[in-house]
C-alpha cells in the first residue's frame, strides 16, 4: 500500500470514529443526559475523542507496516440516571454511532456514483485499487486521490459499523441487544463484559470476523465497479 493511501485510510479512520462517537454523545444529549455535552465530547473535532492508543498508535503501526486499520476512541460517558427509560433509551443511544457510520458510507458512496459519472474511466482506477494494483508513485490525477478518500471513507465506515454491532460488551451491538432481550437475558450478557475484549481478540485469531467482513467487501466492490 503506497504512503499516501495509507494516510488516507488513517484520516478516514479518524473522521469515522469521530463521528461514531460524537453521535452517541448527541443521541445522549437528546434523551437528557448533558454529560457528553458538558465534556466537550459532541463535536467533529477528533482531539476530545481521541484515545492516545486505539487512535494514535495502533492505527500508526498498522499504517506503517501496511496491515488493515483498526482502532478506537475515548468512549463517550452516558449517565443512565438522567435517562427516561434507561433501557429503551441506552439502546438508540448505543445503535446511534453505528448508524452515524453507515450514513457516512452511504455518502461517500454517493460521492462515488457522481465521481464515475464525472469520469467514467474513473471505474479503471477502482478496479486497480481493489486488486491491490495502484501505483502511486508513478503519479495521479486529483480525481484518482478525491476516488481513493471516497473508496475508503465506504469502507472503513462500514466496517466499523458492522463491527461495532456485534453483540459482545463493549461494543454497541451488546446496548442495542440489551435492550430487546429481556432484562434476564441483559443481565447475562453484561456479565461477560469483563472478558469482551478477550473475546474479540479471539474472533479475530480465529479468523471468524473474516468471515463477516469479507463478503461486505466483495459486496463494496461489486457496487463501486458496477
Amino acid at each position: 500500500m503506497e504512503i499516501i493511501t495509507r494516510v488516507i485510510a488513517y484520516f478516514v479512520l479518524l473522521f469515522a470514529i469521530t463521528i461514531h462517537e460524537s453521535a452517541h454523545g448527541w443521541t445522549a444529549y437528546k434523551f437528557g443526559d448533558p454529560t457528553a455535552h458538558q465534556l466537550g465530547r459532541i463535536t467533529l473535532n477528533p482531539i476530545p475523542h481521541i484515545d492516545p492508543i486505539g487512535t494514535i498508535l495502533l492505527p500508526l503501526v498498522m499504517m506503517i507496516t501496511g496491515i488493515p486499520f483498526f482502532g478506537w476512541a475515548k468512549p463517550v460517558p452516558v449517565n443512565p440516571l438522567n435517562l427516561k427509560d434507561p433501557r429503551r433509551d441506552n439502546l438508540w443511544i448505543s445503535a446511534s454511532g453505528p448508524l452515524s457510520n453507515l450514513t457516512a458510507a452511504f455518502s461517500f458512496l454517493i460521492g462515488i456514483v457522481i465521481l464515475k459519472f464525472v469520469d467514467p474511466q474513473i471505474v479503471h482506477f477502482f478496479r486497480s485499487v481493489l486488486t491491490g494494483q495502484t501505483s502511486l508513485s508513478q503519479g495521479f490525477h486529483p480525481l484518482e486521490g478525491l476516488a481513493l478518500l471516497f473508496f475508503y471513507g465506504v469502507l472503513i465506515n462500514t466496517f466499523l459499523a458492522v463491527f461495532n454491532l456485534i453483540p459482545i460488551p463493549p461494543l454497541d451491538g451488546s446496548g442495542v441487544a440489551m435492550g430487546i432481550i429481556s432484562e434476564e437475558a441483559a443481565e447475562k450478557l453484561e456479565k461477560i463484559r469483563p472478558y469482551g475484549f478477550l473475546i474479540i481478540l479471539g474472533l479475530l485469531f480465529i479468523g471468524f470476523l473474516d468471515l463477516i467482513f469479507r463478503p461486505i467487501y466483495f459486496l463494496i466492490a461489486t457496487i463501486i465497479l458496477s
